[in-house]
């Protein structure tokens, strides 16, 4: 189901309140959100990898990626960096504050296909907001899939969102969890220090034909991840990639996220397979 307030108008936001929210660093803080109307908020279905779009009045709206689990209904989970007016607004916000969510949007993950698979799930800096929710996706359902593997990397122990979530899942027997920062001034980081394309090799005992990859972090981190994941000889197609690109209205109506001059990224994406990315320019 999507939630908008009116299915005559997509256009329209559905009442969200604001349930809990704390900093995941300096500039990143956590939003838990609940429609006010329970049996919506129960309702709401969504894939990760998919967006919502959020609106406060007289500052606009912006979109952002989903970053709870379908698995866990009635609760939707946010990420958010702080950029500029929309977000400045967005950060004073106080609990039970009431604003408007409309959504989902974007394709999401193929969760129905990934399924039976090998999961590698490879993030970096803001990229572990969206892939936070297939992690936790698949751990809440972890009978559904085969060996998962988590490398996530940082600029520095401070920068690594969810880091006491993913502490916790260093102890887990069914998840093999890599966890590595830039640098260290601090002298204190319990695990490996250096970019993230250095854990890669460690992935061991995987079909490659049986193996979705999934890959999120800051431009320069695509090319160099890729080309390692490659050597793991995982097909192009199963390499996913889910790419941020300036969305405003979420419904391709706009135009303002199109590439290639036909393709509408909150449409057809943010996910991409690495094989569109080799044949489309200006995905990345």
């Amino acid at each position: 189901m999507m939630i908008t307030s009116s299915e005559k108008n997509p256009y329209s936001a559905e009442p969200m309140r604001l349930i809990r929210r704390y900093p995941l660093n300096e500039d990143v803080h956590f939003f838990q959100v609940r429609a006010v109307n329970m049996d919506k908020a129960l309702e709401l279905q969504y894939n990760p990898g998919q967006f919502m779009m959020v609106s406060l009045p007289g500052f606009g709206e912006a979109p952002f990626s989903i970053s709870s689990t379908p698995s866990r209904p009635g609760l939707l989970e946010f990420g958010i960096r702080r950029v500029g007016r929309m977000t400045n607004q967005i950060f004073k916000l106080k609990e039970n504050h009431i604003f408007g969510v409309r959504g989902p949007y974007g394709n999401g993950f193929p969760i129905k296909k990934m399924e039976g698979h090998d999961l590698v799930i490879i993030m970096g800096g803001l990229g572990a907001v969206p892939l936070r929710s297939l992690l936790l996706y698949a751990l809440d359902n972890r009978d559904r899939f085969g060996k998962i593997y988590l490398i996530h990397g940082a600029k520095n122990p401070e920068e690594m969102l969810f880091r006491q979530e993913f502490f916790h899942m260093m102890n887990r027997d069914d998840l093999h969890c890599f966890l590595t920062v830039d640098q260290d001034d601090t002298g204190e980081w319990p695990y490996d220090t250096g970019m993230v394309t250095r854990l890669i090799p460690r992935i061991k005992d995987i079909d490659p034909d049986n193996t979705y990859v999934t890959v999120c972090g800051p431009p320069v981190m695509y090319k160099y991840v890729v080309d390692e994941v490659l050597q793991l000889n995982v097909p192009k197609h199963l390499i996913l990639m889910t790419l941020e690109r300036r969305m405003k209205c979420g419904v391709g109506k706009c135009g303002h996220c199109i590439i290639g001059g036909y393709v509408y990224t909150c449409l057809e994406g943010p996910v991409f397979s690495y094989w569109d990315v080799i044949h489309m320019q200006g995905l990345i």
